[in-house]
């Protein structure tokens, strides 16, 4: 079955690259491409031109609440084009809000039951806010899986997104098991392989619903605190890079064995030091 899914859209070179890497990932699927309307309401240049124009503030705001609404569905209109010719069911979505671009998409993705959110990792939108701390506020908040498309991406990984296999960061906790499960809904013709990273001769417990599948263990890096976590991701992508994935998986919730270390601490260094696609799970 096609998969639900609602892609964060602005327009910038990094979200047309999201949405083309995305349509790859997941062929002929739904499509909301949702572009969230935040303050100033108006590219930097629209503004210039509307005032300008106007004869007073109020005149100004009247100028950007229609100027900037027409901006917004165009950039949303853009997107749907580009995704139809992907051959995407899409349609757009334009919502308007003061708070965190962020957090609104996680709420939208909730409320339609999306399957996943994807974004782009970093990039410039209409309020000139980097999409990247975007990024960071969906995975944050997000109740669906989330794919974070690294921009720019080079030939081998871009290739690999056809049919490279699917990475997933494993440590046995519930966590880990949520990952392979939302791996196995969202690409249930790939190869998955389970990557465990733990400490040198300790054992990592897999779950029945796991069992058909490659493990790969990999000695812990020494290091404690962000840069152990940071060294476990590299270790996790490093892997992702000789196996070819298409994407690296990693749980927003688990326990890495047999330290107790939040599993959610490597999935944010994954999603920033990931040269290829990176799924966060939530469970």
């Amino acid at each position: 079955m096609p998969a639900n899914v609602m892609v964060g859209y602005d327009g910038s070179p990094t979200a047309c690259a999201a949405l083309n890497a995305a349509a790859v990932l997941f062929p002929n699927a739904h499509a909301w491409i949702t572009h969230i309307w935040t303050p100033p309401f108006a590219s930097t240049k629209l503004r210039r031109r509307l005032r300008t124009a106007a004869a007073s503030a109020d005149e100004l705001v009247e100028l950007i609440e229609r100027e900037g609404a027409r901006e917004a569905d165009a950039i949303a209109a853009t997107g749907v084009a580009l995704a139809k010719a992907a051959e995407w069911d899409a349609e757009p979505m334009v919502k308007r809000t003061i708070g965190s671009e962020g957090l609104r998409l996680a709420q939208l993705a909730e409320k339609l039951d999306t399957d996943v959110i994807v974004v782009g990792d970093r990039g410039l939108g209409g309020s000139e806010a980097l999409l990247g701390s975007v990024s960071d506020m969906v995975v944050h908040y997000a109740t669906v899986p989330v794919l974070v498309v690294p921009n720019p991406m080079l030939a081998d990984e871009a290739a690999a997104l056809a049919a490279g296999p699917v990475v997933v960061g494993y440590d046995g906790s519930p966590g880990a098991d949520a990952a392979v499960d939302g791996v196995r809904r969202l690409f249930p013709s790939r190869e998955v392989i389970l990557v465990a990273v733990r400490d040198e001769g300790a054992d990592i417990p897999v779950s029945p619903a796991a069992t058909d599948l490659e493990l790969v263990r990999l000695d812990e890096p020494a290091g404690l605190g962000r840069w152990r976590e940071r060294a476990v991701a590299d270790a996790l992508i490093d892997c992702a890079d000789r196996r070819g994935a298409a994407v690296l998986a990693v749980g927003s919730r688990g326990r890495s064995l047999p330290r107790e270390v939040l599993l959610g601490s490597v999935a944010v260094a994954a999603v920033h030091r990931s040269q290829r696609p990176v799924l966060v799970t939530h469970g």
